[in-house]
């Protein structure tokens, strides 16, 4: 399948989803991370925080694991820019102050920024994946340009809440394949 198919399948399946799939899907991907990642051994840790009105997976169930757990990881997410193509990187902690963008996406204001090469691990957001570790986003490459300039060991973890699909059809060269991916059922590693 192509990937412009994967992404209105992919859109459309989401919207049909309850709010309380969605959390509970959201709750078996953090399982699935601290069962199966070091999560305390990584300094920093690139989460992203959700379009709520797309139903993406919520990472505040992995954010406030961290923080109760006081785990010496150090977390960071997303500011997209004004150019609309690029993304910079800002701590966030329990006293980070929060404002939602044009696209409904909550974003730091005031903390520190941090550079792409901290990240030992990065989680990515994903519409669609397929059983090689290649994914289907947005369309806008933001996070392959991000991706790009992480240091070549980061993990890169898709988190989904539906299995892969076999193939993406239409991958290209400058698609940054996944190391793994966390679905509520298992994760899948890819080589």
């Amino acid at each position: 399948m192509k990937k412009a198919e994967l992404r209105q399948r992919a859109l459309s399946q989401r919207r049909q989803l309850s709010d309380a799939a969605v959390a509970q899907g959201s709750a078996a991907l953090g399982r699935q991370l601290f069962g199966s990642f070091a999560v305390a051994e990584w300094r920093w840790l690139h989460v992203f925080l959700p379009i709520e009105r797309q139903h993406e997976p919520t990472l505040w169930p992995i954010i406030q694991e961290i923080w109760r757990q006081q785990l010496p990881v150090r977390l960071a997410v997303p500011v997209v820019q004004p150019d609309g193509h690029t993304l910079r990187h800002f701590e966030l902690t329990p006293e980070t102050e929060l404002v939602t963008n044009r696209w409904g996406i909550p974003e730091p204001v005031q903390v520190p920024e941090v550079a792409p090469a901290a990240f030992d691990a990065v989680l990515i957001p994903l519409l669609a994946f397929d059983e090689q570790g290649h994914r289907v986003g947005y369309g806008k490459g933001f996070y392959d340009r991000f991706l790009a300039e992480c240091r070549p060991d980061a993990l890169r973890i898709g988190l989904s809440l539906e299995p892969p699909v076999p193939a993406i059809e239409d991958v290209w060269a400058g698609d940054v394949r996944l190391h793994a991916c966390l679905t509520p059922e298992r994760v899948w590693r890819f080589k």
